[in-house]
């Protein structure tokens, strides 16, 4: 008996600092929200992090490529008007970088960026705001090893 109070008090000395830290923690977070929210009545508070060139937190990967996708019953989908799948794992990214499911998508035509993986699914799917569809981007793998990528400005140029 004596063993089992001596673990037992071993634990709770190493448990109690990390509770009061974590407790002021969460006391002082909010302490600072409330004083942020209530200081002036035209700031805003930002919740994401900042937006790259393209609107984007996290700016889509330059090894995708553009093409219009409609999805049908999971996996199914049409790419560019030809029959494609989902590959098990699909990540669909909507307009604000959200994962969203394929099911709440079906019967929708979307302008996107993608990649494949190697078998041939599609692995990864950005679906882009009006903005991002404009810009030039690559439709196959030939034209973007043609084309150049500027990291700088996010933009790809045709030769």
């Amino acid at each position: 008996m004596p063993r089992c109070l001596k673990s037992v008090t071993a634990a709770l000395a190493l448990i109690a600092p990390a509770l009061a830290f974590s407790q002021s923690a969460v006391l002082g977070a909010s302490a600072s929200a409330s004083s942020s929210t209530t200081s002036t009545p035209d700031s805003k508070a930002t919740l994401s992090n900042s937006t790259g060139p393209a609107g984007r937190a996290i700016p889509i990967p330059v090894q995708t490529l553009r093409g219009e996708i409609t999805f049908g019953l999971p996996p199914e989908v049409k790419l560019n008007g030809s029959a494609a799948r989902l590959a098990p794992g699909a990540r669909i990214r909507n307009e604000h970088n959200l994962l969203t499911l394929s099911g709440n998508l079906i019967g929708q035509t979307y302008k996107v960026n993608y990649t494949i993986d190697t078998y041939g699914l599609l692995m990864n799917v950005w679906l882009l705001t009006a903005d991002e569809a404009n810009q030039l981007w690559p439709t196959t793998a030939k034209e973007a090893a043609t084309w150049t990528y500027d990291p700088v400005s996010h933009i790809w140029v045709k030769p």
